[in-house]
């Protein structure tokens, strides 16, 4: 379970790789994936190198279990707390929907408007290509989806569950939630996921569904800038 303390670093250097940028000390993904970095350590080397991937009014997400050492050059404009939970062993996840569909590169569009919408944490034009994507249309339309994000050996994230506040109250993430795991252990892999601390009411859910809280992780938003005139907004990660 060690290599949950670093969800990020552990992803950008297996299974994400040919999705990032940097080196054996840090690593970041690509500008247009997603917006999370990690350095490999707290050690000097390690920290410079994650400052030296940004540019100047670059932005960068931390996520991870140890409190973060922020490099000299870069500047917090947040920093909060989440949980890291995992499913519990030997849960069983039911599938109970049949309108389930997956999602592809030509859904892309819609996905990238749906998570701008609900803000189920940082969703570019690309992200959709980190993982397996599934999604619940109405009348034609994109209503709710989930998607896989950090992956490596063992370990898949599950992440941008949303739902358009039209159809929320309907069961879609319970049943998104419950799919994707399902997916995920049929490979081999122990699910995983990630919330606001504060977000009692999502974590009530994961629990009723067979996760269970693994660790407290930190999370931090960083700026390459001389001067930040606005704090982040409170959005999922």
């Amino acid at each position: 379970m060690d290599v949950l303390n670093r969800p990020v670093w552990e992803s950008l250097t297996s299974h994400h790789a040919p999705l990032s940028e940097g080196n054996a000390f840090a690593r970041r993904f690509l500008r247009d994936v997603n917006m999370f970095a990690s350095a490999r350590d707290d050690s000097p080397e390690a920290l410079a190198a994650l400052g030296a991937l940004l540019h100047d009014g670059d932005i960068i997400y931390i996520l991870q279990v140890p409190e973060i050492v922020i490099p000299e050059n870069l500047t917090a404009l947040k920093r909060a707390q989440g949980v890291q939970m995992v499913a519990a062993p030997d849960v069983r996840f039911a599938v109970s929907r049949d309108d389930i569909v997956t999602l592809d590169d030509g859904d892309a569009p819609e996905m990238l408007e749906l998570a701008t919408l609900t803000q189920p944490g940082p969703f570019l034009s690309n992200t959709h290509r980190m993982g397996d994507f599934i999604g619940v249309r109405v009348n034609g339309c994109l209503v709710a989806m989930a998607g896989t994000r950090m992956r490596f050996p063992g370990f898949t994230e599950i992440s941008a569950l949303c739902t358009h506040p039209d159809y929320r109250g309907r069961g879609l993430a319970r049943g998104l939630l419950a799919a994707a795991s399902a997916n995920i252990s049929a490979r081999g892999d122990l699910p995983f996921l990630h919330a606001w601390k504060t977000n009692t009411a999502a974590i009530a859910i994961y629990e009723a569904l067979g996760f269970v809280h693994r660790a407290d992780v930190n999370v931090a938003e960083l700026v390459k800038c001389n001067i930040v005139e606005n704090a982040a907004a409170d959005n999922g990660f």
